[in-house]
């Protein structure tokens, strides 16, 4: 009797420390002692790039575990190659993120060749600008004015990544509705290159986020070697708040709707972060609240000004409505932007 009460105090015990372990091992966090893979679209350097670093910095401390966070640059095709391996290629466990331009995402809607994804089913995580598309053109171009592009007797060479990329729409928009002589030269694989080629005189200016050139080349904003002459949606940046709308300058009927829809309107899904399909639910809600308090984090904020990173969140939820509405334009306008951006 004493032997059989003895084993039932062992088992009782051994039972007792499998319930003691258990809670712990519960509560251990998914993300600890792993490593998240920070895919950015472009070649290092340019304003993606800029924006990806820092926020990699900083948005483990808010993650449940504090991973690691590498950025790893997977330029091609302008954005579109990373953002058919996010789709296609990484795995849904949580431990990818991509960042790519949200132009890629109207692409989708006028059903452009290549694109091998469906922007409704990622999951995003939100985006930390707004981007406020500008143009910007070189002294040695002699233009310092919308005006004076608008007058120009000669094609005014535009530096561009390439088709679903903003530094290549933009001017397109903007030469038809607008009447803009121009020539979009295409190829170059980020922002950090087109801005090399516009010192060096191969263009004359380039379209993009006013965020990433104030912010990548201010040295050459203050020294007057390159002026920005035109925004492409409000800004209450005292910097370019006076600068005239294109949209005021517009010469065709439709001109200024396809700038609000083609150009304004993205402005919110330009930077956004987000997921591969089918990844868990609860952990894109951990890493949706971890990037979204990132970019309220003081420290966060500190580095981002040293980096003149301009921070306006969008929210997970506003980026979702936005891919939404665009997949719901008019037949119409869908054509029309077809024939331009072709």
């Amino acid at each position: 009797m004493m032997k059989f009460g003895f084993y039932r105090l062992i088992v009782a015990g051994v039972t007792l420390l499998c319930w003691g372990k258990a809670p712990v091992q519960a509560q251990q966090p998914f993300y600890q002692d792993k490593t998240i893979r920070l895919i950015v679209g472009t070649a290092a350097g340019g304003g993606f790039d800029t924006y990806s670093r820092v926020i990699a910095r900083h948005m483990g401390r808010h993650i449940p575990g504090n991973p690691t966070i590498v950025v790893d640059n997977m330029p091609g095709a302008a954005h579109l190659v990373s953002a058919n391996y996010l789709y296609n290629v990484a795995k849904p466990d949580g431990l990818t993120i991509g960042n790519f331009t949200g132009a890629l995402l109207l692409g989708q809607v006028l059903k452009r060749p290549g694109i091998e994804f469906d922007a409704r089913k990622f999951s995003y995580l939100g985006a930390p600008a707004r981007d406020i598309s500008v143009c910007a053109v070189s002294k040695r171009s002699g233009l310092r004015t919308l005006q004076e592009w608008q007058a120009s007797k000669k094609p005014v060479k535009i530096g561009g990544i390439g088709p679903g990329d903003f530094t290549y729409e933009v001017p397109k928009v903007l030469a038809y509705a607008l009447n803009l002589p121009t020539q979009v030269v295409a190829g170059y694989k980020g922002t950090a290159a087109i801005r090399l080629a516009v010192e060096s005189d191969e263009v004359d200016g380039v379209c993009m986020d006013w965020n990433s050139i104030r912010s990548t080349w201010r040295k050459a904003l203050d020294a007057g070697e390159v002026a920005v002459v035109t925004r492409l949606s409000a800004s209450s940046d005292p910097e370019i708040s006076n600068l005239p709308l294109a949209s005021d300058f517009a010469k065709k009927p439709d001109g200024r709707t396809l700038i609000q829809v083609a150009v304004a309107e993205r402005g919110s899904i330009f930077r956004s972060y987000l997921m591969p399909p089918g990844v868990a639910r609860d952990r894109v809600q951990v890493l949706t609240r971890a990037f979204q308090e990132t970019l309220r984090d003081s420290e966060f904020l500190s580095d981002a000004k040293k980096s003149n990173l301009n921070i306006d969140p969008v929210s997970s939820t506003e980026l979702e409505e936005v891919v939404t509405n665009m997949c719901q334009l008019k037949p119409e306008l869908l054509a029309k932007l077809s024939e331009i951006l072709r």
